[in-house]
């Protein structure tokens, strides 16, 4: 058994936890971390450096298209990111977020 970490960038902490709850109440994850960042890119042909937050999924593979799709849908950034981590726990803790995800 294994599960998918979805690492998600925001401009705001209420951003971050605007989707993380949209997420939990459609059950698309079983939870959600969310934690400040400093952030250095490219846009727009300038290197940007702003203060972010980043909300960390986690949810099964099968659901990973429509995690896309549904974050896609209310992210107010132009380009989100949206990464994809598989990932492996103890064998309680991914037993409870397939619980939590199908339950």
């Amino acid at each position: 058994m294994s599960f998918i970490i979805v690492y998600i960038t925001h401009s705001s902490e209420e951003n971050a936890q605007k989707i993380a709850n949209h997420l939990l109440q459609k059950k698309m994850v079983a939870c959600a971390n969310i934690f400040p960042i400093k952030s250095m890119y490219w846009w727009n042909g300038n290197i940007e450096d702003e203060n972010e937050y980043v909300s960390i999924v986690k949810t099964i593979p099968e659901n990973w298209e429509i995690l896309q799709k549904e974050i896609t849908e209310i992210h107010p950034y132009e380009v989100p990111c949206i990464m994809k981590i598989k990932a492996e726990a103890n064998e309680e803790y991914e037993k409870w977020i397939y619980l939590m995800v199908n339950g």
